[in-house]
């Protein structure tokens, strides 16, 4: 049975926190937990700007923000003339797939090192909220780490996890990088996404990568899924001098 536009609304009003964040955060994290939470479906018509404006009691200007800043991420689609619809979830690629770092340097006959720069068990800011499709009360983990191969460091890694999903994260042996396998244990990847840019780094992202401050680099933002649950969101910074990424498509 299809669910009527006011119905949807209804709960989706009822899902917006009432906390300090701008109003169009509080919508789009509300949207996200509705998808997320597999309430609205792929493929599935979302209402409208107008009949939010109306149901929510916002601005047309705050619901435009989020379905916008949604739409760009990947998480909406909206045609224009037609509609807004939910994206399909994006399962990874041969380019995407999913490594230990560590066995990737093992397997090019270097050795691997990992630092943990720092840990911290605290709850969800809005931003976190909206990428791991929980509340802003919700415990997390935040966590940096330096990647080396052969004492060069070649990565930093930037992860937030569900502290639900993965509860002894803090324990793993991260100089060991024993933290892949233990989440993939705990809760294995069933789906996964990526985005990748060129970025310019910061001064202390240099500081901890040893490159000049006008060396580019190359970011890769990737979410992953256990089943319907978000597990974790990580950042991952590479000079673009030491890291490249590679994909073999078709064949037999």
């Amino acid at each position: 049975m299809i669910e009527t536009t006011s119905s949807m609304m209804n709960k989706l009003s009822q899902s917006i926190e009432d906390s300090p964040a701008p109003i169009y955060a509080r919508v789009k994290q509300a949207i996200c937990l509705k998808i997320n939470s597999g309430e609205w479906q792929a493929n599935q018509r979302v209402p409208s700007e107008s009949e939010m404006v109306k149901a929510l009691g916002v601005s047309r200007m705050t619901v435009n923000r989020a379905l916008r800043e949604l739409t760009d991420e990947g998480i909406l689609i909206r045609q224009q003339g037609v509609g807004t619809f939910v994206a399909k979830k994006k399962t990874h690629s041969a380019l995407s797939e999913i490594h230990n770092i560590a066995d990737e340097i093992a397997k090019r006959g270097n050795q691997h090192r990992a630092e943990l720069i720092e840990i911290i068990r605290t709850n969800a800011s809005m931003e976190e909220a909206i990428n791991l499709s929980v509340r802003t009360n919700h415990t997390i983990f935040r966590a940096t780490i330096v990647h080396f191969e052969n004492e060069l460091p070649i990565q930093i890694e930037e992860r937030v996890v569900n502290a639900t999903l993965a509860p002894d994260y803090d324990k793993q042996d991260f100089q060991q990088n024993e933290t892949y396998d233990y989440l993939m244990k705990v809760a294995p990847m069933t789906e996964g996404e990526h985005l990748v840019e060129a970025v310019m780094p910061s001064a202390y992202e240099c500081k901890l990568l040893q490159i000049e401050a006008n060396e580019p680099c190359l970011q890769i933002k990737r979410r992953t899924w256990c089943d319907d649950q978000l597990v974790t969101t990580a950042r991952l910074l590479s000079p673009s001098s030491r890291f490249q990424l590679f994909g073999h498509f078709g064949g037999k």
